[in-house]
């Protein structure tokens, strides 16, 4: 395959994941920047934010329409992650490659054992204003260190720790991630002189063409096959990414 097929086939599949599952773009993206387009970990963490903020705001979009974005958890939760996010961000640029995909590896696979356990009991939607502003602030943080959205974080502390239904928290995680995804970006500004845009233009059109699809697959699915979905792509992606760290 040629390098643009490979970044249209990368981008619809990056789509279909925040579209269906609010979360999981970047743990698709940035596997797929590297080792099928072959960008660097540190190139590819930016690529990611950009291409996962423009497709967040289009499925965002999507679920609003729908009332599935609880605003008010979302935006606290998002706000209290943007200092975070932009002073790790900093940061991330002083890290060793190797570490970056390590640390990435496992904060997916600790998110997708996470998401495989039962979601906590309680009201749904209750806003929780303390549990709130610590999980968005270590979202925030994440996000910021390893250029990720942070959705795959965001769904499981939305539906575990928050106690939100799961498509009220895939709609939500958009808002997050669009907010995060910004403050990190922005703390890496200057650092993206070298961004291959022939490549990261056609990967982000697809990506937000695949989003509305993703979103209408959701419909058709149901929460609980979503996480189990979601948390197999999570542990197989960081699977991948520390056998090559080791090898």
């Amino acid at each position: 395959m040629t390098v643009l097929v490979l970044a249209l086939v990368a981008g619809a599949v990056v789509g279909l994941a925040l579209g269906a599952l609010g979360g999981g773009g970047s743990v698709i993206a940035v596997p797929a920047l590297i080792y099928l387009l072959g960008f660097t970990p540190a190139t590819a963490a930016t690529a990611s934010l950009i291409i996962v903020t423009a497709t967040s705001v289009t499925a965002l979009y999507a679920h609003a329409r729908d009332g599935n974005v609880a605003w008010r958890t979302g935006a606290l939760f998002a706000a209290a992650g943007i200092v975070p996010a932009f002073l790790a961000g900093a940061v991330a640029g002083r890290l060793h490659e190797a570490v970056l995909t390590a640390a990435f590896a496992v904060v997916a696979a600790l998110a997708a054992l996470r998401m495989l356990r039962p979601s906590a009991s309680g009201p749904p939607d209750r806003i929780r204003p303390g549990k709130v502003a610590g999980a968005g602030a270590g979202l925030g943080a994440v996000t910021g260190l390893l250029g990720v959205g942070g959705g795959f974080l965001a769904v499981p502390a939305l539906v575990n720790v928050l106690g939100l239904a799961m498509r009220r928290a895939v709609g939500t995680s958009l808002l997050v991630i669009t907010f995060n995804s910004l403050a990190a970006l922005a703390a890496r500004t200057g650092t993206g002189g070298g961004l291959p845009w022939e490549i990261i233009g056609p990967f982000t059109g697809a990506a937000i063409l695949g989003a509305w699809d993703g979103k209408r697959l959701a419909t058709k699915i149901s929460g609980t096959t979503l996480q189990k979905v979601f948390a197999g792509v999570l542990l197989a992606v960081a699977a991948l990414m520390l056998v090559d760290v080791i090898v």
